[in-house]
């Protein structure tokens, strides 16, 4: 697995931060993104993340479990702002993760997965999640981050971008609006993703050159 680290992103949304790049063998199967929509499949970030496919750029998973290690106690990191967890046909792989979970032992690391909830993986993120490494469901629809919420994890939603965001999920649980997107903060400063005991849904508005696709999928 070919991961690239970039020790202080230069991005306006995400914040001088830490913030890693997967390869595109890490994208989870089921992603209804995985052949259109994907924002991080187009610009800068698509020339970028294709040269980490190549695996001109980048290092292994030791090398990035190392330098997560030697970050700073209480240090907030992205992993993957593109790409996801490491895995067999869908299955996480635990052993690569549970790595990555004891290296970010007393840092802020957090990420999003599209993997599927079946046994497996639930048992491996909650176990992630309760171990300081907060890894978000990531969901196209209020009701399945309602169902993620109920396995005792924490979820974000993809929702249009030219419709009204619900206040609330079906479920009654409250959904935020990134608030990266409504407002002039970034991640560094938000923070909301890095917290998985949080009570609340986080809603992405659709985003990026292929928006108008995104919205057709989630609408």
């Amino acid at each position: 697995m070919n991961v690239h680290i970039t020790a202080k992103s230069s991005n306006k949304k995400t914040g001088p931060i830490p913030v890693t790049t997967s390869e595109q063998s890490s994208c989870a199967p089921s992603c209804p993104f995985i052949s259109k929509g994907c924002y991080a499949k187009s610009g800068p970030l698509k020339l970028h993340w294709d040269k980490v496919s190549r695996h001109e750029r980048g290092t292994n998973w030791q090398g990035l479990c190392d330098f997560i290690q030697a970050l700073p106690d209480r240090q907030l990191w992205r992993h993957n702002q593109a790409g996801d967890l490491p895995h067999l046909f869908g299955d996480i792989d635990a052993p690569m993760l549970a790595h990555l979970v004891i290296s970010n032992t007393g840092k802020r690391g957090y990420t999003y997965t599209h993997h599927t909830l079946n046994p497996h993986n639930v048992e491996i993120l909650q176990r992630s999640n309760r171990q300081g490494f907060t890894v978000n469901a990531s969901t196209e629809s209020l009701a399945d981050a309602d169902a993620a919420v109920a396995l005792g994890l924490p979820a974000v939603t993809v929702v249009p971008n030219n419709k009204h965001t619900p206040t609330h999920t079906p479920a009654g649980h409250r959904v935020v609006v990134c608030p990266a997107q409504t407002r002039d903060t970034s991640c560094a400063d938000c923070k909301l993703c890095s917290q998985a005991e949080r009570t609340c849904v986080v809603a992405f508005l659709a985003h990026g050159s292929a928006a108008k696709t995104v919205n057709e999928i989630v609408s």
